[in-house]
């Protein structure tokens, strides 16, 4: 199965400028692309990740536009030929 990443212009200097990053992925969890995603360009571990392995805090997942925060997290599925969305929490004042 494959799934479309999408991230962010401050991410994509770890991919090379890519805005889209497409996954192959044995599994159909947001952590299975994740995991993914990180084998192919590991230098976004350190950027989504905390020291723990868990998402950092401001870092937002979208599968096909909704929330995983309202769904089942990083085990949220993600259907074939789906698409998961990185954004940064924006803050500011």
């Amino acid at each position: 199965m494959t799934v479309t990443v999408r991230l962010p212009t401050q991410l994509r200097d770890a991919t090379g400028g890519d805005g889209e990053v497409t996954v192959p992925v044995d599994g159909g969890s947001v952590q299975s692309v994740i995991d993914a995603l990180f084998e192919a360009h590991g230098e976004l571990r350190s950027r989504l990740t905390g020291e723990d392995g868990e998402l950092r805090r401001f870092v937002n997942v979208y599968v096909d536009g909704e929330d995983i925060r309202f769904g089942d997290g990083v085990d949220t599925l993600v259907p074939d030929g789906g698409e998961i969305q990185i954004l940064p929490a924006v803050a500011g004042g």
